[in-house]
């Protein structure tokens, strides 16, 4: 079978756990981004760690 060496992946699943969680809080109490909420949400949400970077980069709207 295949042998995962999960001392080299969990923290990128950690990174990448943290990074949605971040991303959607900030999603939610943001009260206008660049495009539709349902839309950042799902490329947050599917998008892996390049989604959640995707968001803080384009989606944020800059008061």
């Amino acid at each position: 079978m295949l042998d995962i060496n999960w001392a080299l992946l969990a923290p990128l699943l950690i990174i990448q756990f943290i990074l949605v969680v971040v991303a959607l809080v900030d999603l939610i109490k943001a009260s206008d981004t660049n495009g539709p909420k349902w839309l950042w949400a799902f490329i947050i949400v599917l998008g892996n760690i390049l989604g959640p970077v995707l968001y803080f980069i384009i989606g944020r709207r800059k008061d």
